[in-house]
């Protein structure tokens, strides 16, 4: 490979934003990914672009670069986001609870001066009477409740849209490749990556003139090996889904130690979450324990009484790269982000970034450039929050989608979701071949074009990244319904046979029950070991 501008490890959205911002002003790009896209803490959140009310105690300006970029990000995906309305119930009937009522509604009031950047509504007080018409689920001892809204957004895909744009810009996008050292020159600055291919097990060197390590929880690991420092206090977080939605609004709770989680609509789903630990082990490895499964449902219980009466299908986990912070509880650890020039450490030419969140990924992007750009006397500025992502740059009818491809209009929904404009790509094919509007994941749905066409563009080889993509797989079934068949389609467009699609749907079953296994004991058991069961039936 040619000499490069600039190499970033790490595919999360951070890494991505880098690549793209980075490819936007010129910069000649390569990405290594040791996994998939979105694949560790980015695919891990609570997959919102959200303005984060709780930083108002202790960093407004968090707060107020949150909800701006979230302003812009709505800009460049449209497609990608949905309103999440919020309800905070107050419980209890003494004065105390009164008055929390009030107090809750001044703080958000607060709040509402930052809702413009995002397009955020104003918040709101509710009587008992208002807020059981809107979540009649919500606790009878409830006396009323605040509202305030936030953005959801589908995290898989602004991943996978902003590495398509950056690989259209020039980058070179490598998935499953695994940095195993740094080059060095004789002066010590860092001037490239050795990097082997996993699946192959090919290694080479890769050289640049700057190397940004975006690798997340990885982040530490990785500037140990050019012998700088990252000080990050990783911290797990879970999440519970529901196999369906059980509310519109997202319900905040109090868990018995006061942390704030919340019951809250996600797509089709219901998640709940999240916790805050902290986490020594290796962040690939990660897994939600029945202690955190039960923490949050007693905390969401003691809300919305009925909880356990609905379906957990499963509980996915993550480590955040949360900035080191000595004696401090963990939910109170700042969500501030750093960008490291390692030159006093005998590393120049190595970039770090560490911390934040996901509503500042684009800004913590720029930033993380712009570090990269003062390197290398590159004056060029960034673009990114002016330039829509691929799919974002024109609103599509659905209707008028579902009638000219024959989808029903929830599949077309669903579809234009998650592309946009360049939905029109798929159903170009579905005009070509018109049994390729037959859904293969009838949960979600996805139909065999949209499947055909991720496989093809989108870095799919496996049905985890499938998963990702789609969601194919992701619904109430858990690809028991879907996986076999979605495994024939990717084994036959890498002209591989039946052997294959075992080892595909093998894979899919195994990362399936790490995530099904901590909520057996709940409702979901007999579900999980039917869809068990039909995974492992024959391809007949």
């Amino acid at each position: 490979m040619t000499e490069l501008d600039l190499i970033v490890v790490g595919g999360g959205v951070n890494g991505v934003g880098i690549a793209r911002d980075a490819a936007m002003r010129g910069l000649k790009v390569a990405l290594f990914e040791q996994h998939d896209l979105g694949a560790g803490t980015s695919g891990a959140s609570s997959g919102m672009i959200h303005g984060g009310i709780r930083y108002m105690e202790t960093d407004r300006e968090i707060t107020r670069l949150s909800c701006l970029d979230s302003g812009f990000i709505q800009g460049l995906s449209p497609h990608l986001l949905f309103r999440i309305p919020f309800l905070v119930p107050l419980v209890g009937d003494r004065l105390s609870s009164w008055i929390m009522l009030e107090l809750t509604y001044v703080f958000f009031q607060l709040y509402d001066r930052f809702q413009p950047l995002k397009r955020g509504k104003q918040s709101a007080r509710l009587d008992r009477e208002e807020l059981f018409r809107i979540e009649p689920g919500v606790t009878r001892d409830a006396i009323g409740a605040v509202t305030t809204d936030e953005w959801g957004i589908n995290v898989f895909r602004l991943c996978a849209l902003n590495a398509l744009d950056a690989q259209a810009r020039g980058a070179r996008i490598h998935l499953r490749h695994k940095v195993e050292r740094f080059l060095r020159d004789p002066t010590g600055r860092v001037v490239g990556v050795a990097v082997r291919d996993l699946r192959s097990g090919h290694a080479r060197e890769v050289r640049a003139r700057v190397v940004f390590n975006a690798a997340g929880p990885w982040a530490e690991r990785l500037a140990g090996l050019a012998g700088a420092k990252v000080r990050l206090r990783p911290a797990k977080g879970i999440h519970l889904v529901l196999d369906r939605r059980i509310v519109n609004s997202a319900v905040i709770a109090t868990a018995v130690d006061k942390r704030q989680i919340m019951l809250q609509p996600y797509g089709q789903e219901t998640w709940i979450g999240t916790t805050d630990d902290d986490y020594y082990g290796d962040p690939s490895d990660v897994q939600a324990n029945h202690d955190e499964v039960e923490y949050l449902l007693q905390a969401i219980e003691f809300v919305y009484p009925s909880i356990r009466q609905h379906r957990l299908v499963r509980a996915f986990a993550g480590v955040r790269p949360t900035l080191f912070e000595y004696a401090e509880l963990e939910d109170r650890l700042s969500r501030e982000h750093r960008v490291y020039t390692h030159e006093a450490e005998g590393a120049a030419g190595l970039v770090s970034i560490a911390g934040g969140k996901l509503a500042s990924y684009r800004h913590m992007a720029e930033e993380g450039v712009d570090a990269v750009c003062a390197q290398l006397g590159q004056g060029a500025r960034c673009q990114t929050h002016r330039v829509p992502l691929p799919g974002g740059e024109a609103t599509v009818d659905v209707g008028d989608f579902a009638r000219r491809t024959g989808l029903d209009a929830y599949a077309a929904a669903r579809l234009v979701h998650r592309h946009g404009t360049c939905a029109e790509r798929i159903a170009e094919r579905i005009r070509e071949s018109p049994s390729t509007r037959a859904l293969v994941c009838v949960c979600e749905p996805v139909t065999e074009a949209e499947i055909r066409y991720v496989i093809e563009h989108e870095w799919v080889e496996t049905l985890e990244d499938l998963r990702r993509r789609t969601h194919c797989g992701g619904g109430p079934c858990q690809g028991a319904r879907c996986a076999r068949r979605a495994a024939t389609l990717i084994a036959r467009a890498r002209g591989e046979g039946p052997a294959a699609v075992e080892q595909l749907v093998s894979d899919f079953r195994e990362a399936r029950w790490r995530e099904q296994a901590p909520v057996l004991h709940q409702r979901g058991g007999a579900q999980a070991q039917l869809g068990a069961w039909a995974l492992r039936g024959s391809s007949s």
